[in-house]
């Protein structure tokens, strides 16, 4: 059966193809209560976004995030937030040869076999990287949910085309260097290099991979469940659903396999503030599938795009004969870049919903009551709920106006009004509102109500 969703709590289903109408996600568990904000969004989608830069593909999309439901006011309702982009600049005549004669690396042939050739084979459809759109903005809520307890997810390209960037130890410094430059990795001098390359093998029609690494910190200890929800069977589980993954190792990965267990045993300590680290951190931050409270560190593997233009091999599904095709259209030279941004996405949709299962985010609500924007959205809403009730009284009004003028009565009556604004004052000191704006409230309340009964009855 399909599986288009991830998330047992916090959970996104995705929707749309390369070439279709649009790319979508519907993210259901968001708190009510969270402020959105939509620049975030944008600006998480502006780092994947094509066509800005020689090292991506010409494909120039606008990938302006629409949301269609979930938010009012700048705050989620409880309600699934559904958010869409349009596919806008696209050029699907070039994909009808593959209909029939599939890519080398691609799902072309594996597609076709699976849903009998039915499948959307424009851009790839389905498989297309363009999918990562929808774990973008779905991912944009959980960082945004991660903010309010200061847990941070940062991605950068660590290693392409065999240069390896120096990571510096410093978080925030690791995002400013990375943040300088297109190919968002933190070392600069291993970034010009890496652009270098990118370039010379787009020049030569074809493409290289690399390595993207990712790190979380802020995480407490004891995040993950046993035995199969451990926080590297998710994680991993998330990261492979990312087109051109082909490797994930936490820690020190494969290099374990080549060390001693002295060697790579993590001595734990306190550090000043009584808090247990480990001194070194081969683990990844992650023990029985449990994190440690010290960063988790992971690094994906990328391959290199598939799409190339040097002619290759393949074979013709109508003639069942091999023969040969070359790739024309718009394609990256290198995914590493744009991945980062979807790795982010993908590993903090992951980590709010474990954190979820641990009873997590249950404050979303109290902390967001005392932001300025909050209340005033707050005084908004009840400012026309006011409206709507006192519509209804003037409705009211206008029908006992018709009946004191066919019963002859007088429209002002002052023993009513003086009742009601007892009432009012009696009923006010029970809810705890002050005397004197219950009694202001309710005279102007009366003197708008008269003042319509009598336009009513002249009429």
């Amino acid at each position: 059966m399909p599986d288009n969703s991830l998330g047992k709590i916090f959970k996104i289903t995705v929707f749309g193809e390369s070439h279709g109408k649009v790319i979508g996600v519907v993210v259901d568990g968001v708190p009510a209560g969270l402020k959105i904000n939509e620049k975030i969004i944008q600006a998480e989608l502006d780092k994947r976004r094509p066509g800005f830069s020689t090292i991506t593909t010409t494909r120039l999309e606008e990938d302006k995030v629409q949301i269609y439901s979930g938010v009012l006011n700048g705050f989620t309702t409880g309600a699934p937030v559904c958010m869409i982009i349009e596919n806008r600049n696209i050029r699907s005549v070039d994909y009808e040869e593959f209909k029939i004669k599939p890519r080398p690396g691609h799902a072309d042939l594996t597609a076709y076999i699976k849903y009998g050739g039915f499948n959307d084979h424009r851009g790839g459809g389905q498989f297309s990287g363009r999918i990562t759109a929808s774990f973008v903005m779905a991912g944009a809520i959980a960082k945004q949910l991660l903010d309010t307890k200061n847990i941070q997810v940062l991605a950068y390209t660590y290693q392409l085309a065999g240069e390896t960037a120096k990571i510096p130890s410093n978080i925030e410094e690791i995002k400013a260097n990375r943040d300088m430059n297109p190919i968002s990795c933190p070392d600069k001098q291993a970034a010009e290099r890496m652009i270098k390359k990118i370039l010379d093998v787009k020049n030569e029609g074809d493409s290289v991979g690399g390595v993207v690494q990712c790190m979380i910190t802020g995480l407490p200890a004891g995040v993950g469940e046993p035995v199969f929800s451990s926080i590297e069977s998710e994680i991993s589980k998330a990261v492979f659903s990312i087109p051109g993954v082909k490797g994930v190792e936490f820690g020190s990965g494969f290099k374990s396999a080549l060390m001693k267990g002295s060697e790579h045993n993590d001595y734990f300590n306190y550090d000043e503030n009584s808090r247990i680290i480990t001194e070194t951190n081969n683990c990844g931050g992650v023990l029985g599938g449990l994190t440690t409270g010290m960063p988790v560190l992971f690094n994906i593997a990328f391959k290199p795009t598939a799409s190339i233009s040097k002619e290759q091999f393949t074979v013709d599904l109508e003639s069942g004969k091999q023969t040969s095709i070359k790739i024309k259209g718009r394609h990256d030279p290198c995914i590493v870049p744009r991945a980062v941004p979807v790795v982010e996405a993908i590993t903090a949709i992951v980590i709010v919903d474990l954190l979820m299962q641990a009873g997590y985010f249950r404050q979303v609500i109290p902390a967001d009551k005392k932001d300025l924007q909050y209340q005033r959205n707050l005084v908004e809403e009840l400012t026309f709920r006011i409206l709507e009730l006192f519509k209804q009284r003037l409705e009211a009004a206008e029908v006992i106006a018709q009946i004191k003028s066919e019963r002859k009565m007088s429209v002002k009556d002052v023993e009513r009004e003086s009742s009601l604004i007892n009432k009012a004052v009696s009923y006010a000191k029970r809810i705890g509102l002050p005397e004197e704006y219950a009694t202001s409230l309710v005279k102007e309340l009366i003197k708008l109500t008269v003042k319509l009964e009598e336009d009513s009855v002249k009429k």
